[in-house]
């Protein structure tokens, strides 16, 4: 096992495109770190400059002691899983399981326990003599799994492993993942666009926009105190709202409606961030003009329209509703940010 250090790592492809921008961060030994942001952030480039799959233009990637720029993927010590499996459709689950082992010359009873022991933590010991064509999705994704931790590497990574299973099998091969790596004790960097799944797996998550991280940390406390609106928008489902708002002689509007009191700023437009779970019926702040409602079982999200402006509510599944809610928010709820920058001003 070891940590893993980015160092201003960055990546620049002909023509001059910027997928990674001088990305660093520290990834401790034992640590599950989950890479998150939108399609074309540069989660999976950083991933794959880890694993030696992509030449680094600039910087420094350490695992353990040993810098790792110049080393072949085989020689990293790490072990990767990706999105589509990745199996040999003409060998066993068996086959599949001992083939890298088999291919650096390790011992046959060393490769017997391996498989053994692979196979007993990803209760997959029923179908080592089957092809991968007799198997679930579920269970294809434990053989790639189990692959991987044959190898008993410093390192796993994990590319999307979730993306082509539904949802509901998502969520317990998350659950079967994150309790894998907390009893193998292994550094793993996980990839993902789905902030829900990052949010549950992460010991240490790392929101990337644009080739740039804009946020590390732990899951709650970005969830917490987003660094920017970014952050804010994207981390949280619902999304946080983002409101046109201003200070003016310490008092918080948004519209001609007065927020909150005694705010220690000076005066001036602000972007206003309320997490649709923070805001309370009744009370002096937003009037809503009701749009339409998403009934979830557990909880209602009600749309509504604020002087234009759109303002998401979760209320109980059983909360009375008319065409107009009054809804306020307590003053250590709401978030403050640059609307020019973006970032947070009470930081």
């Amino acid at each position: 096992m070891a940590g893993i250090s980015i160092d201003r790592v960055s990546k620049v492809y002909a023509g001059g495109v910027s997928a990674v921008r001088e990305v660093s961060v520290d990834i401790p030994d034992g640590a599950f770190a989950v890479l998150v942001g939108p399609s074309g952030c540069g989660k999976s480039t950083l991933l794959r400059m880890i694993a030696g799959l992509e030449a680094i233009t600039s910087g420094d990637v350490t695992i353990g002691a040993r810098r790792v720029n110049d080393l072949d993927p085989a020689d990293r010590d790490i072990a990767m899983v990706f999105q589509n499996y990745a199996l040999y459709p003409h060998m066993s689950v068996r086959e599949n399981l001992s083939y890298g082992l088999r291919n650096r010359k390790t011992p046959k009873d060393e490769i017997a326990r391996r498989v053994q022991a692979a196979a007993d933590i990803l209760q997959i010991g029923p179908f080592l003599d089957r092809k991968p064509r007799a198997l679930s999705g579920g269970q294809r994704q434990r053989v790639a799994m189990g692959r991987a931790i044959v190898r008993e590497p410093a390192a796993f990574l994990f590319d999307e492993p979730l993306s082509n299973l539904d949802a509901k099998l998502r969520v317990q091969m998350r659950a079967e993942i994150k309790q894998l790596q907390r009893r193998l004790g292994t550094t793993s960097i996980y990839v993902t666009h789905d902030q829900q799944e990052a949010m549950t797996m992460a010991d240490k998550l790392i929101v990337l926009n644009g080739g740039v991280i804009e946020q590390e940390g732990e899951a709650l406390d970005i969830y917490r105190r987003p660094a920017t609106t970014f952050v804010a928008a994207f981390i949280g489902s619902p999304p946080m709202n983002l409101i046109d708002a201003r200070v003016a002689g310490g008092r918080l509007l948004v519209g001609s409606a007065v927020v909150a009191d005694g705010v220690g700023m000076a005066d001036g437009a602000v972007t206003l961030g309320i997490r649709p779970e923070d805001l309370e019926p009744g009370g002096g702040g937003l009037d809503l003009t009701v749009d339409f409602v998403e009934e979830m079982g557990a909880e209602r999200l009600v749309h509504g329209l604020h002087e234009g402006q759109k303002v998401i509510v979760t209320l109980p599944p059983d909360y009375p509703l008319g065409e107009r809610l009054r809804v306020t928010a307590p003053g250590d709820r709401l978030h403050l940010f640059d609307p020019a920058t973006g970032r947070r001003l009470d930081a």
